[in-house]
């Protein structure tokens, strides 16, 4: 026998849920299937976890500062496993939460896997579901590099569960999750080595940005290696890790984590039983409004490998729900001016276009720039500075970009992102008054465009 909905979802994950709840709510009868745990990998080894792990980590410098503040909090003691505990509750709560959702708005949970039969049919939970529209929306896994022992090494998806915190760590890659790792692990006290194969990490971010965070990073103590291409990875009597580099180079650690890609999560889906088609790099090909080769078949999220955050998932399950069942209520996504932040120790936030890309892109750019020692850390002999950079186009005196590297700097950079999709000019910054003292009003105080 065979089941009847109008929306079929393979994975729970943001842009699958956003996408089944609201397709229900919208009147709609769906299902979605889910083999793994719900909320999909941000929830679970992802945005979610990795920052509560960042905080662990800003720990350290918490108790660093104190002392300038009067308080004797004596020799701090960290512990792993009381950090893993504490991270696995709060994972399991919202667990919890995302199928409360689900079940709340009328969507059929299947806790099963799912393949595609035919461009109406899924098999799913030892039943057979005939579906107007399949969506699927299965993610990414992260993948390691084809050298030997690469085995011995580990990914994000490991490293939320590790049973106690290596003391030599060696990350490699140099994207969001190599950054932001390296930084939790030797916030956390390991001894951390963070190795890329280019001349330096977060291609794409705006140079200054990249420049500041990797002065910072020394600055904390974290070993960095670029130029860097593993080759091989071979395990010593003593159980330590020795990884050998093109170069020559070798760097011995207890503990390798591979930041190096993710692909998208395609094999077993049954898509060779309908017309969708993968790219060069496996990742589902869609159109603008995310329909496959097969009319009947959509993908959405880090699968058809577009913009792999976790708000544009979100969005884009928006817009699909909207589109197949309230369509007077569509409208296209907009991947323009996409906000993103890096937790990493300091944290980046960036809106907008890089002094680089202004440039390549025809832009006669006037450049406002800010380096400060953050307020907090005024009353001891800390160096750190925040980095503020404004990219701005000369001629119409429109914002084309904010960057900053500093405390909280995902939380400012969220704000300025709606006056960049507003359009703010300069002028704009400059007649909003700041909020006193705060890092983020010397965004609105810049007054002098950086000499050349």
């Amino acid at each position: 026998m065979s089941r009847e909905v109008d929306l079929f979802v393979i994975g729970a994950g943001s842009g699958g849920v956003r996408a089944a709840r609201f397709a229900a709510g919208f009147g709609a009868r769906v299902a979605v299937a889910e083999s793994r745990y719900l909320g999909g990998t941000c929830v679970n080894v992802g945005c979610v976890p990795k920052k509560l792990l960042s905080y662990g980590a800003h720990f350290h410098e918490d108790f660093e500062l104190a002392p300038d503040y009067g308080w004797s909090p004596g020799k701090p003691g960290f512990d792993w496993p009381t950090l893993i505990a504490s991270k696995n509750r709060e994972i399991a709560r919202l667990n919890g939460i995302y199928r409360s959702l689900l079940l709340g708005s009328g969507v059929t949970l299947i806790e099963s896997h799912a393949r595609i039969l035919d461009p109406h049919t899924v098999e799913a939970g030892g039943e057979r579901w005939q579906a107007k529209h399949i969506l699927v929306a299965t993610g990414g896994w992260p993948q390691k590099p084809d050298i030997p022992g690469a085995d011995l090494g580990i990914t994000s998806n490991e490293a939320f569960f590790l049973p106690a915190l290596p003391r030599r760590v060696l990350v490699i890659g140099g994207g969001y999750i190599a950054v932001e790792f390296a930084s939790i692990f030797n916030g956390l006290g390991a001894d951390t080595t963070l190795a890329h194969r280019g001349d330096l990490f977060l291609r794409g971010f705006d140079q200054a940005v990249r420049e500041h965070l990797r002065d910072t990073l020394l600055a904390k103590g974290m070993k960095l290696e670029f130029g860097a291409e593993p080759v091989k990875i071979a395990k010593r009597s003593d159980g330590s890790l020795a990884t050998s580099f093109k170069d020559g180079r070798e760097i011995e650690s207890d503990c390798v984590f591979f930041a190096t890609g993710r692909r998208a999560m395609t094999e077993g889906l049954g898509l060779e039983n309908c017309a969708a088609k993968l790219d060069d790099k496996g990742h589902i090909q869609v159109d603008k409004q995310f329909v496959t080769a097969e009319p009947s078949v959509l993908a959405l999220g880090d699968v058809i490998g577009r913009v792999q955050l976790t708000p544009v998932a979100l969005a884009e399950g928006m817009a699909v729900a909207r589109r197949l069942f309230r369509p007077e209520e569509y409208r296209p996504i907009d991947y323009e001016l996409i906000p993103t932040a890096v937790f990493s120790l300091p944290n980046i936030g960036t809106v907008g276009l890089t002094e680089e890309a202004a440039r390549k892109a025809g832009h006669e750019v006037k450049v406002f720039e800010s380096r400060f020692r953050p307020m907090r850390l005024s009353l001891g002999p800390h160096s750190e500075k925040t980095l503020m950079k404004l990219v701005v186009d000369a001629a119409s005196d429109r914002v084309l970009g904010c960057h900053m590297v500093g405390p909280d700097a995902g939380e400012v950079i969220q704000g300025l992102a709606v006056a960049l999709r507003a359009g703010a000019t300069t002028r704009v910054f400059d007649e909003t008054l700041g909020i006193h003292p705060t890092a983020a009003e010397e965004f609105v105080t810049m007054r002098t465009p950086r000499a050349g």
